[in-house]
Formats: structure tokens, sequence, C-alpha cells
């Protein structure tokens, strides 16, 4: 299952209303959601994590460049946003706990999950960003049931 949806957004505004959307439509699903955000450095792979983080309330959203991942946990929702991007080694992920930030209710953003491969979970969806300036394209893969429930919410 590998359905594309290209999304072209003329500017930051509309990234982060893609992001926000995007955050509504898996809070809906009520369920473990893995979302990979690839791109090259600078694409805006954190500025669409941050948007999408901050629709459940969360005002101060860190890269977690340094950390690997950051957390936010609330009432309503947990969201891990993993940065892969200073990985020596997939095994890393191991010893931060990995496997504790998925499940029901869990929902991983991961960038550059190519470097933790054999590790990470599987994505049910994945967002390829590229552009310039401040237009981005967005070719978003859906690889699961639940990725193809966001893409019908997306839709609408």
């Amino acid at each position: 299952m590998a359905t594309i949806l290209i999304i072209r957004l003329d500017n930051l505004s509309k990234t982060q209303e893609f992001a926000k959307h995007l955050a509504r439509c898996t809070k809906n699903l009520n369920q473990g959601v893995v979302i990979y955000l690839n791109g090259d450095l600078g694409a805006g792979k954190t500025t669409l994590a941050r948007s999408f983080i901050q629709t459940f309330g969360f005002d101060r959203v860190k890269s977690p460049t340094y950390a690997l991942v950051e957390s936010y946990v609330n009432q309503e929702i947990s969201i891990h946003h993993f940065d892969c991007y200073r990985l020596s080694d997939p095994e890393e992920l191991e010893y931060i706990g990995i496997r504790e930030y998925s499940g029901s209710g869990h929902i991983q953003l991961i960038e550059w999950a190519e470097l933790g491969q054999g590790i990470i979970a599987s994505a049910d969806m994945s967002i390829d960003i590229t552009g310039e300036g401040s237009s981005r394209k967005l070719s978003i893969q859906m690889h699961s049931t639940i990725g193809e429930q966001l893409l019908t919410c997306l839709s609408t």
C-alpha cells in the first residue's frame, strides 16, 4: 500500500496550516501513528513537526537534534518527535527506550528515519519535503490502513 498525494504549499503559513490539519486527523484516529518526515537539511521537517505539536497546546517545541527525542504529553495526546540525524548507530535508539514511545495513543514524528532503520517502527505515512524559499512540495505516501485513514481525513 503506497498511495501518493502531492501537495504544493506557497508559503510558511500554508505549511503550518497543513501540519495543523494533519495533527487534527491523527487525533481523530485515536491510535498509534508513525510519520516519517524526509528531506534535506532546511527543507522544513522541524517546522512541520513544530506546528503539528503546537496544535495540541504545546507552546514551547524544541528541535530534538541533540536529545534524539522530545516528548510532548498531556491528557489528550502523547507525541514523540525524533531526530535521527546525529545517530552513529541505530542501536542508540534502543538505549533511549524507543519501544516505550509506541502503541495506542502515541504519535511518532521521525526525522531522518533512514538512519534508524531496523530499530524504528514502520511508517504509516511518510512525507518527503522539498522546495526553495518559502514554498514547499510535499510528496506523501501512505503505507498502512492508518495511513489510508489519514489520507481520507486530509482530503476533506
